[in-house]
């Protein structure tokens, strides 16, 4: 027996003292909770889970999107929080203050920030319809120092990243913000940063996996 115990021992260490077992690794997070499937949805489910069809085809730009999104499915799981959920999220994104450019640049630098590849891809649908281009797209990772930035766009991502880092918005970015945004929309700002760093969270922790036809995260510098 004691000649296994060399290899067994260089094994382990190749698995943990590399890291190569690690329970964060993107492989051990694909499906940590399986979207569910359309039969196994309750009639609630079923009901509120109908009703973002319409919903994310305006979003898209489409004429009908019969599709239902895996981080929905993956959230079905948990029928008491889907319901509430999807109200504040469809005010935020159908009865928000900002415009749907402005929010769409702000959800997906904090899709950025937070490394979650499902929002990325998916806001980068709704940005396009939304205004953006594929050239302010692709600045996105950049920052808010990338030159090209209209100083609306600029105080916005500068918004996102404090938040991201620091929770709060400073005195002097608020100021600026204030010069350009009602109080309405300054309320609404951290909103929609912090909606969309909780869904990177929940697609991140939870392994939902982006559907095919979508842009990927760009890779770090």
């Amino acid at each position: 027996m004691s000649r296994f115990i060399l290899p067994l021992m260089m094994v382990t260490f190749l698995v943990f003292g590399l890291g190569l077992g690690r329970a964060g690794s993107d492989e051990e997070r694909a499906h940590r909770v399986r979207p569910l499937s359309a039969d196994e949805w309750s009639p609630e489910v079923r009901r509120l889970l109908g009703g973002t069809h319409a919903r994310l085809a305006v979003l898209e730009g489409a004429e009908s999107s019969p599709k239902t999104l895996n981080i929905l499915r993956t959230i079905a799981h948990h029928p008491n929080l889907l319901g509430p959920f999807l109200g504040f999220a469809t005010a935020l994104a159908q009865e928000g203050a900002l415009t749907r450019r402005d929010s769409e640049l702000l959800a997906l630098r904090a899709s950025w920030n937070c490394q979650s590849e499902f929002e990325w891809g998916h806001h980068v649908v709704f940005a396009r319809t939304a205004g953006l281009t594929d050239e302010e797209i692709a600045r996105i990772p950049d920052g808010p120092e990338a030159s090209g930035w209209s100083p609306d766009d600029r105080v916005l991502l500068l918004a996102a990243d404090q938040l991201h880092a620091r929770q709060q918005i400073g005195d002097d970015l608020w100021n600026r913000l204030a010069l350009r945004f009602s109080d309405t929309q300054l309320v609404e700002i951290p909103f929609v940063v912090g909606q969309y760093t909780m869904l990177s969270m929940v697609a991140n922790s939870t392994g939902v996996e982006l559907e095919a036809g979508h842009d990927r995260l760009p890779l770090r510098d």
